[in-house]
């Protein structure tokens, strides 16, 4: 599906945040270690988040957002542009996000 001449990924409207963060992290193959550091939580965090035993602070959303390669709306709603399954995995892509 286009919208905005984006892809739009429909299929996870239906799924919480949490489920969004974990699909869009198997799309990349990224491990949840590397996803938490890359944003700056802790590894349990990361997995409250994909298991919605809490949700991401505001402040955070976007960071989340790119580095899982998705668009903030998509990661709020499930609309906008979602994981690319075509895409570079994570380790290809020279772990662009990674914070040092």
């Amino acid at each position: 599906m286009m919208y905005d001449g984006q892809t739009v990924s429909t299929f996870a409207t239906g799924d919480t945040i949490g489920g969004r963060i974990s699909l869009a992290r198997d799309a990349l193959e990224m491990s949840v270690e590397d996803a938490s550091r890359i944003v700056g939580v802790t590894s349990e965090t990361w997995r409250n988040w994909e298991n919605d035993r809490s949700a991401p602070r505001a402040n955070l959303l976007d960071r989340i957002a790119g580095a899982l390669k998705v668009s903030l709306a998509w990661l709020l709603s499930g609309r906008g542009t979602g994981p690319d399954w075509d895409d570079v995995s994570f380790y290809e892509a020279g772990a662009k996000y990674l914070l040092h």
